[in-house]
């Protein structure tokens, strides 16, 4: 490939201005022949033709279709999908599947949830800083006759 002199960019550029369907990208391909470099701007025009007739208008990459996404499975139509293998939890809320159990956002039910700074142990909302059954975290027991403070058992 070489690079060409001032008279031979000011005729392709001519050639560019007198055929506005030639894409940036036949510009770029340059030969040694000038008879080649006419060719392959007419073999680029008509590969170029189903995306952009002008090189005022958009992009090629604008001018391609995006792909469909698939359709998601949700829950409430499909409610199986919640006891598959993967999936957050066997319950449905919202069309999203849940774990009850231990969801801030749905504690023990749909749409129930926990304060700030409660956490869902058994689906039930539990302060873990100072929930004995619950300290520091869901089924965390401090030992009898103990106490839980800031999440720690006995704390001093």
């Amino acid at each position: 490939m070489t690079i060409p002199n001032k008279d031979q960019a000011l005729q392709l550029l001519d050639i560019v201005h007198e055929d506005e369907q030639v894409q940036p990208s036949s510009v770029a391909v340059f030969g040694d022949d000038e008879d080649d470099d006419q060719e392959e701007a007419k073999a680029d025009d008509d590969d170029s033709s189903e995306y952009s007739s002008s090189l005022h208008d958009h992009s090629r990459f604008l001018a391609q279709k995006k792909p469909k996404r698939p359709r998601r499975l949700t829950c409430n139509k499909f409610p199986r999908i919640c006891g598959a293998k993967g999936s957050p939890g066997p319950h449905c809320c919202k069309k999203r599947c849940v774990n009850v159990l231990i969801d801030r956002n749905n504690c023990g039910m749909c749409g129930k949830k926990c304060k700030y700074n409660q956490i869902c142990c058994g689906g039930k909302c539990v302060n873990p800083s100072f929930n004995k059954k619950h300290c520091g975290g869901c089924n965390n027991r401090c030992e009898s006759g103990g106490f839980c403070a800031f999440g720690l058992c006995n704390y001093a």
